[in-house]
């Protein structure tokens, strides 16, 4: 298991920015190409986000190139740099069909085999076929949500609780569960509002999302913080194991824990809870 509950975009222009992410407790990091960079300065940034992602400098953390997106003057050659940098993930906006993923899988062919694809759920009709898109490739191991296009895509308004976006949201967290995929919250735009924002990863984590994309580093801990098992979490799932095992010792095929009926399923879970919070604790 790989945790992935704070990924952070790094504008691929902003060389500081570049390095300064390799001291970041960030799980993975988004050296971005697309929106934090302008026309004019995309092909340095390509060779400077090439070169950064295929340095090994960032330790641990998973390194992705968010390439511009198909229909751009940039795609291709920013699919050919990332082939040839090798990062963990390649990022791909505006993902609306299994033919696109399709498309990007063949321009990554000369790719090392450890570099995947990420698809960026942000229009209606990549929401609809979510779980084709997420299904089309084996190299496809994560969905992006892109809330700020979706929002804009669906003509709502964006606001706290995010009312209008939930049946979009809990519709691609369904097809990344249905696909054996992982799938990343879109971000929070307004990093001053602290209680705004850890209220927003509180949901993503109840919604079922694995982490969340964030845009300044000063996300990264209270992400960091909600979607990590507590120490009660932890303790909690030892002690269902436990109990379940005592229970099958006596023959019994459940058990009780603080008065909650303790079955399969929920030692599923807590055997889940135990291996992400290793995962955690293995990432420092």
């Amino acid at each position: 298991m790989r945790p992935r509950r704070s990924v952070l975009y790094m504008p691929g222009a902003n060389e500081r920015a570049l390095e300064k992410a390799k001291t970041l407790p960030a799980d993975a990091l988004i050296l971005d190409l697309e929106d934090a960079v302008a026309p004019d300065a995309k092909p340095s940034a390509r060779d400077r986000v090439a070169a950064a992602a295929a340095s090994g400098g960032y330790g641990d953390r998973e390194v992705a190139i968010r390439v511009n997106a198909a229909g751009t003057p940039w795609h291709a050659d920013d699919l050919r740099a990332a082939a040839q940098a090798g990062p963990a993930a390649v990022v791909v906006p505006k993902v609306d069909s299994a033919a696109a993923v399709h498309a990007v899988e063949s321009a990554l062919a000369g790719a090392p085999d450890h570099t995947a694809i990420w698809a960026m759920i942000e229009t209606p009709a990549a929401v609809l076929r979510c779980a084709e898109i997420a299904a089309a490739s084996e190299r496809l191991t994560v969905l992006v949500l892109g809330t700020n296009d979706l929002a804009k895509e669906l003509l709502v308004e964006q606001v706290p609780g995010r009312a209008p976006l939930l049946g979009p949201l809990s519709m691609c967290v369904l097809a990344a569960r249905a696909t054996g995929r992982a799938i990343l919250d879109g971000v929070y735009n307004d990093v001053r509002d602290a209680p705004g924002f850890a209220a927003e990863c509180l949901q993503g984590k109840q919604f079922g999302f694995d982490g969340k994309t964030l845009i300044h580093p000063a996300q990264i801990e209270p992400c960091n913080r909600v979607f990590a098992p507590s120490e009660e979490d932890v303790t909690f799932a030892r002690r269902v194991i436990e109990a379940f095992e005592a229970a099958r010792t006596e023959g019994r095929g459940v058990a009780t824990v603080d008065g909650r009926m303790v079955e399969n399923l929920h030692v599923d879970n807590a055997r889940r809870v135990l291996a992400l919070a290793e995962a955690v604790a293995r990432l420092g």
